[in-house]
């Protein structure tokens, strides 16, 4: 029953965690203390399927924690989202950034260059 309780914390710490990613600016710090604990949390999961605990719906500690994985499973696919995102985001600013400095890097137009042909 200890290592369910521990589950329990973690997950519920997990997940408040997940929720302050969306709003504090210094994102890479909480992402790393997230992946802390998804690591943490990998390790009791595993401790739970070598004892071959079923999860239940009639324990409200087994309905609790599916919950808080369907909710931390959410949230992580959101996180993914806006970093996905930011990252389309910086590759544009890259290409921005390349055509601002370069505007006819692009254009193969062989303007001055003429061929004379004597007939």
């Amino acid at each position: 029953m200890a290592v369910e309780q521990q589950l329990l914390q973690v997950s519920a710490k997990l997940f408040k965690k997940l929720g302050e990613v969306a709003q504090t600016e210094d994102r890479d710090t909480l992402l790393k203390m997230v992946d802390e604990l998804l690591e943490e949390r990998g390790q009791l999961i595993a401790s739970l399927q070598q004892e071959n605990i079923q999860l239940s719906k009639t324990n409200p500690q087994h309905a609790l924690l599916q919950e808080l994985d369907k909710g931390i499973q959410e949230r992580l696919a959101a996180i993914m989202g806006e970093i996905r995102q930011d990252m389309k985001n910086v590759q544009t600013a890259k290409k921005s950034e390349v055509q601002y400095n370069n505007p006819y890097a692009s254009v193969r137009v062989m303007d001055g260059k003429y061929y004379d042909q004597k007939k």
